[in-house]
């Protein structure tokens, strides 16, 4: 055991995870890195100069139960990353793929969350923060039901926080907008048609957002540009917002992180 702060990062192997898997690193934390494939976090362990790896897939019980059992140890930040999107319009999909987007993107987050903070809070300190994404403002993607996903995991982190803050133990939710990592290559969306500015860098956002949960944030937008997105979508006319979201998609592409 060391006197360094712990900090568990899910999705640790690649875009925003790595990020924190990085400047958590540098800042002198003692990580625990969760993915589901195991080569890629001992690389990244390698990478870093060591971290406690936890290979588990968060969309299954098992893996969650794993991960909670880790989380009721001492752990002073826990980042809830893993997250997937699909690219299938809702009445194109399958209940096989909706449940597995729920059970990854919703229920892993509630998981971990409550398995975290008993501990936190019985030592008066701690930090979560679960990785959300400006979508779940608004619906901005016509027939994705990730941005659904995700307007729970904005809504649960500021309840949550707005709870527990007496106790000491900081709930975040971070929101970026479209940020280079492998999130779209993955979901199999075409990201071609996003113009350059909107891109972030996924250091940039983990800082921000790092900040910003120091700061006793509970909702955190990294960069200005989305900041502006976040108001006009909580205060322009609906009927204008959805006339925006209909060329949503042919427009700028799918997804954020």
């Amino acid at each position: 055991m060391t006197d360094q702060p712990v900090a568990l990062v899910t999705g640790a192997t690649a875009g925003i995870g790595a990020a924190f898997a990085r400047e958590l690193s540098a800042q002198g934390y003692d990580l625990v890195l969760v993915a589901r494939d195991q080569a890629r976090l001992e690389a990244m362990a390698a990478e870093l100069g060591g971290a406690e790896v936890l290979p588990a897939d968060l969309s299954t019980p098992e893996g969650c139960d794993l991960v909670a059992a880790r989380l009721a140890t001492a752990v002073d930040l826990l980042v809830n990353n893993a997250g997937m999107s699909l690219n299938t319009p809702f009445p194109r999909s399958t209940v096989e793929r909706e449940e597995l987007l729920l059970r990854l993107n919703v229920n892993a987050v509630m998981r971990l969350t409550l398995a975290a903070l008993p501990a936190m809070s019985a030592r008066g300190r701690g930090g979560i923060i679960n990785v959300s994404s400006v979508t779940g403002f608004a619906a901005m993607m016509p027939g994705s039901t990730y941005p659904a996903t995700k307007a729970w995991v904005t809504n649960f982190s500021e309840s949550t926080g707005l709870l527990v803050r007496s106790t000491g133990v900081r709930v975040m939710a971070l929101c970026p907008g479209f940020t280079r990592t492998e999130f779209h290559e993955r979901a199999g969306i075409d990201a071609s048609k996003t113009p350059s500015w909107l891109w972030l860098d996924a250091g940039r956002v983990v800082r921000d957002g790092l900040r910003d949960l120091k700061k006793g944030k509970l909702v955190s937008v990294p960069d200005w540009k989305y900041k502006m997105v976040v108001f006009g979508v909580r205060h322009a006319p609906q009927a204008l917002v959805r006339r925006v979201a209909r060329n949503t998609r042919t427009r700028i592409g799918r997804g954020d992180h």
